[in-house]
């Protein structure tokens, strides 16, 4: 006979509930303290004689964009490709192939850019910065930071933030001109187009509303991956494994938030 005491299911689930909103809240705390603790740094580390280190942020700029590049390139291309051969196609039923450039001009450059960009960092330079934090969690590294009396918002957190918004608007901008360019070879090709003729009318097409569109999402994107790595990181624990979980985590986080975000970004800015 079981005991009167034993807790029923439903008041097992609501507190496995309340749980999981209290450590979601927890994280969302400790994102928002950390980003304004990032920017106080920024803005007064000088005057403090604490500066950001110029040294880690371009080191944390090397590592997050100009790696990434080859991938990013490819990645870039394949997607430009697709756009083309399923305009094309599309188009054709309707006798109309000769406007996929309007398709394509505008996919790339609100959509696929940024969100492509978006889920390489996170999977990439998201889910390291993850490790690495976590990694000195584990080994007590960031508390022997504060001993000394130096930040470890500062010295860890504000380098790897301010480098992926800088870094991420930018690997947007090569994406998409990777990607317009290979879908440009694909169909002159295809369809006997000039480059000068397709470079033309993406121009035409494009306004600055379309590309501060996608570099808006990029900036929102690189502050997601960012602040989701860093909280995963600081967050550890359990040894290697808890490290591992982190690392799974962030990346996982950081795409679902990109891709939430991207849906939350577009319907807001076409009503």
């Amino acid at each position: 006979m079981p005991s009167i005491m034993a807790p029923r299911p439903v008041v097992r689930a609501l507190d496995h509930l309340g749980r999981r909103t209290a450590g979601a809240l927890a994280e969302i705390g400790l994102a928002a303290s950390l980003v304004a603790e990032s920017f106080y740094w920024l803005l007064v580390g000088r005057r403090r004689r604490q500066p950001v280190r110029a040294s880690a942020l371009f080191r944390q700029m090397m590592e997050i964009g100009i790696r990434a590049l080859p991938i990013v390139a490819a990645m870039a291309a394949t997607i430009g490709i697709m756009l083309a051969i399923q305009g094309i196609h599309t188009l054709r039923a309707f006798g109309a192939e000769t406007q996929v450039t309007l398709g394509i001009a505008l996919s790339m450059t609100r959509e696929f850019a940024p969100l492509i960009t978006g889920i390489m960092v996170a999977g990439r330079s998201g889910s390291a910065l993850a490790a690495r934090l976590g990694t000195m969690r584990i080994n007590q590294e960031i508390d022997a930071l504060t001993v000394m009396g130096i930040s470890p918002v500062r010295f860890l957190v504000a380098p790897a933030l301010f480098a992926c918004l800088i870094i991420v608007p930018c690997l947007t901008v090569f994406n998409g001109f990777v990607g317009l360019a290979a879908a440009g070879l694909y169909v002159s090709v295809e369809l006997g187009m000039s480059l000068a003729v397709y470079a033309e009318e993406v121009l035409t097409i494009l306004s600055p509303h379309d590309v501060l569109h996608g570099l808006g999402k990029s900036v929102i994107f690189a502050l997601l991956i960012a602040v989701i790595g860093v909280v995963n990181g600081l967050m550890v624990s359990g040894g290697a494994e808890g490290v591992g979980r982190a690392t799974t985590r962030a990346v996982v986080q950081s795409i679902s938030a990109i891709v939430i975000t991207d849906m939350l970004f577009v319907f807001v800015v076409t009503r």
